[in-house]
């Protein structure tokens, strides 16, 4: 399946770490020891016509250095293999490849602070939107994706670039909520 475009899926570590504190599968990302994370790579997927390419084969296995490198930005070595078999191998050839790809997109973002944000009055996706194009100018607003888990809280933001990684206007799939929807980020405490 040709490659039309790629999400870069961002997570919020502090709910998705809700309850799962003690988990030694993620030990990493959500005891304290390694420090607090906030945003944090889910992941790298390439767009397909209006799906994900899934589970291209592969034999090239994820080296424990890789998974070493990229712990700052995807502090799960279950997570990195899983991306890498899962999108990184309908990608490229080689998961050191995936993986370098994935660092370059990661170093050229400015994170904006999530934490000052979640403190704000009457707060809505467009507002986080708004904050990411503040700290991204060269982001357009329609190409930052926010998903809500059932309860409103912030999950993930999903990055829309397209087929030479530059950004673009998310599809309908991967836009997530409207501007005008309430928004709760969990920060950890």
């Amino acid at each position: 399946m040709p490659i039309t475009a790629y999400t870069f899926a961002l997570s919020w570590a502090p709910e998705f770490c809700k309850g799962r504190e003690t988990r030694p599968a993620d030990a990493v990302q959500c005891s304290g020891r390694s420090g607090r994370f906030g945003l944090v790579v889910h992941g790298l997927w390439p767009e397909g016509r209006g799906t994900w390419p899934q589970w291209c084969p592969t034999a090239r296995k994820l080296a424990p250095a890789e998974v070493r490198r990229n712990l700052c930005m995807m502090p799960s070595a279950r997570m990195q293999a899983n991306e890498w078999a899962k999108h990184g191998a309908c990608m490229v050839r080689r998961p050191e490849t995936y993986f370098r790809v994935t660092r370059i997109l990661w170093s050229s973002l400015r994170l904006p602070d999530l934490d000052r944000l979640s403190k704000e009055d009457n707060l809505t996706v467009g507002m986080l939107r708004d904050r990411w194009t503040y700290a991204n100018p060269a982001w357009p607003r329609e190409a930052v994706g926010v998903k809500l888990n059932p309860r409103g809280w912030l999950q993930e933001l999903r990055l829309c670039y397209d087929r030479k990684f530059m950004p673009e206007a998310c599809d309908k799939r991967r836009t997530g909520a409207k501007d005008g929807a309430p928004l709760k980020i969990w920060r950890g405490l």
